[in-house]
């Protein structure tokens, strides 16, 4: 297990708006991989191979449309400390869920006054007003010396999860002595973004994502991350994922925490919150559009 580090906060909750998720927004976090052209199919592509995203060719004798480097996976362990190198492996996360969000058909029902006695209970009223559900955020992980990729596995159109992210704080000198990041790129490759460095997270920009089923992420090298948030249903298993990176089996080269604290406080609410509003569905020429927050 890779060590924990603990961080105090002061003040009431952070609380964030999940929004969906999308390739521009989540760019300087890492990739999103989905289909950049759904209702394109690869027969019409094949006889007039217009310029598409990615690079993308006809393959397959006209049967596919392959984009091409749709996510960009890095290696960076020949720069851990403790030398060892890291292997490509390919594992599966089967996810429960973990937070709901709300039907947009529910009604909060009102709180009934306390029966006496000798009186009828009252009846239970309801009214319109929703409120939406929270996820609390007591850890974030980074994987310092490699990119990791969730690749999601359901069909369903109703199966989501949650992406909740944030950036790196400028390191002191405790931090570049705790955590050991790499310090460069190589030269050669082809990475699209930074190093972020070994400064612990910025919970003041923290962000936070729905994701569907036709989504996967991959995380950039050395991004702060909450571990996987299935959405669903309490008590069911929402989403399996396949879970693709680099690691060298050494637990604070390949995963680094760090737990959150509200200091100095009597109740028990989480230091952050991410909070979840009903989906909300449209229809295109029969397709389902991606969900709106």
């Amino acid at each position: 297990m890779p060590p924990k580090h603990t961080v105090l906060l002061q003040g009431p909750p952070i609380v964030i708006d999940a929004a969906p998720l999308t390739r521009e927004a989540f760019a300087p976090f890492g990739d999103v991989v989905e289909n950049p052209h759904p209702d394109l199919h690869p027969s019409v592509f094949a006889k007039d191979p217009s310029p598409l995203p990615f690079s993308a060719v006809s393959a397959n004798q006209g049967s596919a449309i392959k984009y091409q480097h749709v996510s960009h996976q890095i290696n960076l362990y020949n720069q851990a400390r403790s030398g060892r190198p890291g292997s490509a492996i390919m594992s599966m996360f089967v996810c429960a869920a973990r937070a709901r969000v709300p039907d947009p058909h529910e009604e909060e029902s009102a709180p009934a006054p306390a029966p006496t006695p000798t009186a009828t209970p009252p009846r239970t009223e309801t009214s319109p007003r929703q409120l939406p559900t929270t996820f609390p955020v007591i850890v974030l992980e980074r994987h310092p010396f490699t990119t990791q990729t969730f690749i999601p596995l359901s069909k369903d159109p109703a199966a989501h999860y949650l992406v909740i992210v944030a950036p790196t704080l400028a390191a002191t000198t405790t931090d570049s002595s705790t955590f050991a990041v790499p310090s460069q790129l190589p030269p050669s490759a082809k990475y699209p973004r930074p190093l972020p460095g070994a400064g612990l997270p910025d919970l003041s920009r923290l962000h936070a994502f729905v994701a569907g089923p036709g989504q996967a992420v991959t995380y950039g090298a050395g991004t702060w991350h909450a571990p996987m948030v299935a959405l669903g249903e309490t008590g069911t298993t929402a989403v399996d994922f396949v879970v693709v990176q680099f690691a060298n089996g050494v637990g604070e080269e390949d995963c680094q925490e760090v737990l959150f604290e509200r200091q100095g406080s009597e109740d028990a609410a989480a230091p952050v919150l991410v909070r979840l509003r009903p989906l909300q569905q449209g229809t295109e020429e029969g397709e389902m559009t991606r969900a709106r927050l």
